[in-house]
């Protein structure tokens, strides 16, 4: 038996002791998880600065503390949000329990992506962790500081027999993929999303993709310019450009290339001085592999800032690229580096139908103080998310889910959406052994007086909801009163039934 199997087996067996299922002890693992990230800073830090030539301060800024604020949320809603969700009431069940029961799907998979190891792959395990599952953490090995941060330490404060740490490349996620698990949560690319949902076929197990894509920044004349561009850069160039949200190109009038040009160039120097590839909040290239990628995307296009670039240390610098063609090389995929191109169109017309014409992004950014354009460009095309005036910021607002459409993805999480995602919405119905004189009108042999009223208690609505009882009682009355107008044996029926209710 191999070691990812072995570990999925103890996972499935540890939650089939049924200790996740208690709301204590979620908690209590979440607030393990809590302690996890705050005692450990330092060795965190430390892997992503070897992995990505991540800040100090960078770390908690763009990884830990989105995660210490999921899961403070999630220990102070966890009771309501795993509570019975009471559900509308039709004729036919006004007199039952009728509701949502919130459940463990089982065992989990979870595996991460490089860019943001610890926000995309412990973010999953905290919806996992409060939803009452078991899960299987595989971080990734393209970053491998982090990934053995998290093999090493991780164990010491969760439950390793319920949520292990496999760690291993393409070989060992491979036989992961053989075993049987009850959900799979993978953030990365289309590629290899497709390799996992083949895999999940063979056991029919559902999968959250949280993938990307070319996300596009329409810059509308009607906006303040200077605000707008110092926050494209910020959201283009934050973790060197490897972020599945960032604005991929930018979307503008001819006459104001320039303008954007140079207000970007600005905010380049402000945020990481004359020479970036000196500035310790500039990051790196993930791998040379990757380094290479990005230089051979450069080929065709003109560089309007930037474009410098060391190999040996996997760094480029913060470049912008003018009168950029659709069919240019850079245009073809998902650039995840700091290479930012600038397309012009006449109007917001030729930008949404640029936008249309291509796949589904997992986000959009507008920039416009013309709020009816905002509202216009939501309604007429699609993403994953939209966030007007500004970039990134959507991922950490934990009331919206988040997550893509399409090509960028399937399914969502964050805050009460995640525990949903990883939960199965049990839908119950709990009758009582009475009033089998109302049933009558579905039982054989079938006659038109008995589709009469199946017709009306199918059909009729009445919000019992703000329905007051004294609002029911006259409602009785006239339902009495027609009643008598029909067999005796249905009056008898009817007025058991609102017997019955009070």
């Amino acid at each position: 038996m191999s070691r990812e199997q072995k570990a999925v087996d103890r996972a499935r067996k540890a939650f089939l002791t049924g200790r996740s299922k208690s709301l204590e002890y979620r908690v209590t693992q979440l607030k393990n998880l809590l302690r996890f990230v705050r005692e450990r800073q330092t060795e965190i830090s430390e892997g992503l600065r070897k992995d990505l030539r991540r800040s100090e301060c960078g770390t908690p800024l763009y990884e830990t503390l989105g995660l210490e604020s999921e899961i403070n949320l999630a220990v102070r809603n966890l009771k309501q949000w795993a509570a019975p969700r009471p559900v509308s009431k039709s004729m036919m069940t006004i007199s039952d329990q009728v509701y949502i029961q919130p459940e463990p799907l089982g065992v989990v998979l979870v595996i991460g992506a490089w860019n943001y190891p610890w926000a995309v792959t412990i973010g999953p395990l905290i919806g996992a962790i409060a939803a009452g599952n078991a899960a299987v953490i595989k971080p990734s090995e393209v970053s491998s500081h982090t990934s053995k941060v998290m093999e090493d330490l991780l164990p010491l404060y969760l439950d390793k027999e319920l949520y292990p740490v496999v760690t291993g490349g393409v070989t060992e996620t491979q036989e992961l993929l053989k075993q049987r698990f009850d959900h799979i949560f993978y953030t990365g690319n289309g590629t290899v999303a497709k390799i996992i949902m083949e895999a999940a076929a063979k056991h029919l197990t559902p999968t959250t993709l949280e993938l990307g894509g070319k996300s596009p920044c329409y810059i509308d004349k009607n906006c303040d310019l200077s605000v707008a561009c110092r926050r494209i850069a910020w959201g283009k160039y934050s973790n060197c450009g490897q972020t599945c949200i960032a604005p991929d190109y930018i979307l503008c009038d001819p006459s104001m290339q320039d303008r954007v040009i140079e207000e970007i160039k600005k905010n380049i120097k402000e945020f990481y001085t004359e020479d970036p590839q000196k500035c310790l909040d500039y990051g790196r290239i993930i791998s040379q592999r990757h380094f290479k990628r990005l230089m051979a995307l450069l080929e065709g296009s003109t560089i309007a800032v930037g474009g410098e670039n060391e190999e040996s240390e996997c760094y480029i610098g913060p470049t912008v690229l003018r009168d950029v063609k659709p069919d240019a090389k850079v245009m073809q995929e998902e650039i995840f580096g700091p290479l930012l191109p600038i397309l012009t169109v006449s109007s917001a017309d030729e930008a949404i139908k640029f936008i249309n014409q291509r796949e589904k992004p997992l986000a959009l950014y507008i920039f416009s103080s013309d709020n009816k354009l905002i509202k216009r460009l939501i309604a007429e095309t699609s993403s994953g998310g939209v966030l007007a005036n500004d970039c990134l910021m959507h991922f950490s607002v934990t009331s919206l889910p988040f997550g893509g459409v399409g090509n960028s993805g399937m399914g969502h999480y964050h805050g009460k959406y995640g525990f949903d995602n990883l939960s199965h919405l049990r839908g119950c119905l709990i009758k009582q052994l009475k009033l089998e004189g109302v049933n009558n009108m579905r039982y054989p042999p079938h006659t038109a007086d008995k589709l009469g009223w199946a017709r009306f208690f199918i059909l009729k609505h009445v919000d019992f909801g703000s329905l007051g009882r004294m609002a029911l009682l006259a409602l009785m009355a006239v339902f009495v009163a027609v009643i008598l107008q029909v067999t005796d044996y249905y009056t008898h029926v009817i007025i058991e039934y609102f017997i019955h209710l009070f």
